[in-house]
């Protein structure tokens, strides 16, 4: 590894490290404009739904995987199912886990 790439990779993550912990080290101070507070609180849900949904769609070798055949988008139906009935995040961890081995032990 040259020397430009660790000053590259050192810079982005001086500059990564300084956005993120300025809202920490100031964030008490700050009073956000309650339309950007209520966005804000969506935050959470787009970035774990941009990770899992390409997981569940697309797994192995990321075409389009839209049948019962599919164990990983069977497991997330179910955790979205538990979650929606119960709101008990480890019975939705739990219960999705679960019917997903079952699913690949089922269709193996």
């Amino acid at each position: 590894m040259s020397l430009f790439e660790i000053a590259l990779i050192g810079g982005m993550a001086l500059i990564t490290f300084s956005i993120r912990y300025g809202l920490f080290a100031v964030g008490h101070r700050v009073r956000f404009n309650p339309l950007v507070s209520r966005a804000l609180t969506y935050v959470p849900v787009a970035v774990l739904t941009a990770i899992i949904a390409p997981a569940m769609l697309l797994p192995g070798d990321g075409s389009w995987q839209l049948s019962w055949q599919n164990a990983y988008l069977i497991g997330g139906i179910a955790a979205i199912l538990i979650a929606a009935l119960s709101r008990n995040l480890l019975a939705t961890i739990f219960g999705g886990m679960l019917v997903f081995f079952l699913w690949r032990w089922l269709l193996a």
